[in-house]
């Protein structure tokens, strides 16, 4: 059921809340253990044996049933891969190697570099532990253990794990088909040359790669300041995608026409206008329990903020992915907002003496595209906070991977 509301213009956190309440649903796909990286698991992978199967030898050495003896005579050796063999004589040792299976009748295993060997013999010249360099059957997991739960992302080192139970294939959430819009008469192609009044775009390319990241192809459609082709093309694109994700057209200008098309195709409003900054005209609905519409405003900075801030943790619920909360950073100097508008503040992410800080990055507006190679996230500074001294936290919305 869609959860409906009619307010005019709401807080950031009722928007991000009323978002929430509507996910998407897109079901689950088998795909190939190896192609699903990113992917999040919609099945429990359970340990199909005991980790590690078998009483594991951990280090090259020597195997022996402990005892006070510094000296035993080498009788064959345990490789890799080699079925079990038996110690059967106790005054004697067996060469092992890492990795293989403890050969029945040793408790203790002694490494090369522990020892020395002359003439077939093999004699202890540091003091041993009972039971050392063995990795006890069942030590790690039992069989039957859940490995990796249901909502996992999955990362290389669950692709291991999940190759180590002999899954071929898994079970995934599928991802939602994806159409992206721009709209307005000033945007060009990317391989053209703008006259005077015009502008590339370049909202939709940095959503397409975004997405491209979390493994989810998109379509591209760019619309005229036409209401007739704004309704037909939006019309279309209701019947064929789950996700609409548009930049632009949601304002209050007179050729932004992306509210009324919504209405005059019972496209369900759930909110339009957030008391945020960028951002503020933020228009959120549902097609038929079906489709959901992100309809963000143009200016790139408010696309892309927005972007991160709703559409990436709504995605991630969709998709059954575990939730985790934002974590906090430090802002490393003061800041004013004297707004009642929750702030998404660009800051750089900065080493200092105290640990990892945010240096704010203001630029010159929700229009300066470029001020954002700058910087690496953004601070959700809440509606009812005007000052900020240096030191304040706050959550941190980040877009960048860095290495500090």
């Amino acid at each position: 059921m869609i959860a409906q509301f009619n307010t005019i213009m709401i807080s950031a956190n009722k928007a991000y809340e009323m978002i929430m309440l509507n996910k998407g649903k897109w079901g689950t796909e088998k795909v190939a253990f190896q192609n699903s990286v990113d992917r999040i698991l919609m099945e429990n992978i359970v340990a199909d044996r005991d980790f590690p199967p078998f009483d594991r030898v951990t280090m090259d050495g020597i195997g022996i049933s402990f005892s006070d003896k510094k000296t035993f005579k080498i009788n064959g050796i345990q490789a890799a891969g080699m079925g079990q063999k038996q110690l059967e004589n106790s005054d004697e040792c067996m060469e092992v190697m890492t990795g293989a299976i403890c050969p029945k009748g040793i408790d203790t295993i002694i490494p090369y570099e522990n020892i020395s060997i002359v003439d077939g013999y093999a004699t202890i010249n540091k003091d041993v532990a009972k039971g050392k360099n063995i990795h006890y059957q069942g030590f790690d997991k039992k069989e039957g253990a859940i490995l990796i739960p249901i909502g996992k992302k999955i990362s290389t080192a669950e692709i291991g794990v999940i190759a180590s139970v002999g899954k071929a294939s898994i079970e995934v959430a599928k991802l939602p088909r994806v159409a992206i819009v721009s709209t307005g008469d000033e945007l060009v192609d990317v391989d053209q040359v703008p006259m005077r009044h015009q502008i590339r775009k370049s909202n939709s390319w940095a959503l397409n790669a975004d997405l491209s990241k979390l493994k989810i192809e998109s379509d591209l459609y760019h619309l005229s300041d036409s209401k007739v082709e704004i309704k037909a093309s939006i019309e279309h694109i209701l019947k064929n995608y789950d996700v609409v994700l548009l930049s632009g057209g949601v304002s209050k200008g007179k050729l932004d026409f992306i509210p009324e098309v919504m209405e005059s195709l019972n496209v369900k409003k759930i909110f339009h206008r957030v008391k945020q900054r960028p951002g503020k005209p933020f228009w959120f609905g549902d097609y038929k329990n079906k489709v959901q519409f992100f309809a963000f405003p143009g200016n790139p900075v408010s696309t892309y903020s927005n972007f991160h801030r709703y559409f990436i943790p709504w995605l991630n619920r969709s998709l059954g992915m575990e939730e985790t909360p934002l974590f906090k950073l430090k802002l490393s100097e003061e800041f004013n907002f004297d707004l009642e508008l929750t702030y998404f503040l660009q800051v750089k992410l900065i080493a200092t003496k105290e640990g990892i800080q945010a240096r704010p990055m203001m630029g010159k507006g929700s229009g300066d595209l470029a001020n954002l190679l700058e910087t690496d996230g953004f601070l959700v500074i809440p509606e009812e906070i005007d000052h900020c001294p240096a030191g304040s936290e706050f959550e941190y919305i980040p877009f960048r991977n860095i290495g500090l």
